[in-house]
């Protein structure tokens, strides 16, 4: 097979029971955009047989996948522009997250139209200047009281929480308590508190409430490598390995023009590999030599540009690798997926997220 994506689910299964033991909230699987690339329905069940009773996505139709699938635990969809489907989600149970009173108005809307009461989660912006309700607030205060929605949580979002030495991190905290207080005035009292992402969840036990959101960490990839250490710090395992086939192996002497551009010359006799992959199947095209594949028994880094189907790397005089051998492009043997990250300029979330679909998927 040209490439693959090997996803090890009792990686993300142990992940899961390793911050499940250090922490009193339910587990809020993060399986928005394709589990992270991992595989949106195999990661959710996973997830769920592994402890996690909430999961939680970006899009209402990640959230509609789920429910086709069999899944019954709640879910939550928290980016629903004002063009979505409410009434779809109603029907099918799944949460919404309330960051406007736009959005209010038009979820009470599809559910008076349906005779359902919606379930939802009041999001707040509390200091990322994202998603949640800011200016409004007030004005929402006096509109939520006598709407016809059930209010099961009330959340926010972290801006640095991988960053556990910020001062935002704990006015953030101040300013999410004063909302829900706020709230809870108001004759408003959620059931279901949740603010910590992963790096919160990692680090900061006083911002757990009763939900964490368990993202980057369930995929055993450390939130940030400068500030949190690596996944082997954190005592997590990466659930995704990459592998694709060698096209071709070329013995050429040095000085040899290699890539679109001609950006690098080979500083000596050395032998290529083409390797299929290349930028439409996920690999940042400004990846360095500083990241490349391990096949027969060794590193062999990129040299030139990486191209739409595919990229080249230096095996080196002596190697002894040919065509149709497997490389691994990242994983446990040589680079890893942190080590593509830092050679693209990039973070590690994006590694993962960004490898297509064409690109199968494989489960062990």
């Amino acid at each position: 097979m040209r490439a693959t994506v090997e996803v090890n689910l009792k990686a993300i299964a142990n992940n899961i029971s390793l911050i499940k033991s250090n922490t009193a909230a339910e587990i809020l699987a993060v399986v928005k955009a394709d589990a992270y690339g991992h595989g949106l329905v195999p990661v959710a069940k996973c997830a769920i047989a592994s402890g996690a009773t909430w999961l939680g996505v970006a899009l209402l139709e990640e959230a509609q996948s789920l429910r086709e699938s069999g899944i019954t635990v709640p879910i939550i969809s928290w980016l629903t522009p004002p063009g979505s489907d409410f009434k779809r989600a109603i029907e099918l149970d799944i949460d919404l997250s309330i960051p406007s009173l736009r959005h209010l108005e038009l979820i009470v809307a599809a559910g008076k139209a349906l005779g359902k009461k919606p379930r939802v989660h009041i999001e707040v912006d509390t200091g990322m200047t994202r998603g949640g309700l800011l200016g409004e607030w007030e004005e929402f205060l006096i509109a939520i009281k006598g709407a016809e929605v059930d209010v099961i949580g009330f959340w926010s979002h972290f801006a640095r929480a991988d960053e556990p030495n910020e001062s935002e991190n704990i006015s953030q905290m101040q300013e999410f308590e004063v909302r829900l207080t706020q709230l809870q005035g108001a004759g408003i009292n959620p059931t279901h508190i949740h603010f910590a992402n992963s790096a919160a969840t990692l680090t900061n036990p006083s911002s757990h409430h009763n939900i964490v959101r368990l993202g980057i960490s369930m995929y055993g990839l450390s939130p940030d490598v400068n500030t949190l250490g690596s996944s082997q710090t954190l005592e997590l395992e990466p659930a995704m390995t990459l592998k694709a086939e060698v096209h071709l192996v070329k013995r050429v002497p040095a000085g040899s023009p290699v890539g679109y551009g001609a950006t690098e010359i080979t500083s000596r006799d050395t032998k290529l590999a083409i390797i299929t992959m290349g930028y439409s199947d996920g690999i940042p095209r400004n990846t360095t030599n500083q990241a490349g594949v391990f096949v027969a028994g060794a590193k062999a880094p990129i040299i030139g540009r990486v191209s739409m189907d595919q990229f080249v790397v230096d095996l080196g005089p002596d190697s002894n690798a040919k065509a149709g051998d497997i490389a691994e492009v990242f994983g446990s043997l040589g680079y890893s997926i942190d080590d593509w990250a830092a050679a693209a300029g990039t973070i590690n979330y994006e590694i993962v997220t960004r490898i297509a679909s064409r690109v199968p998927r494989i489960y062990a």
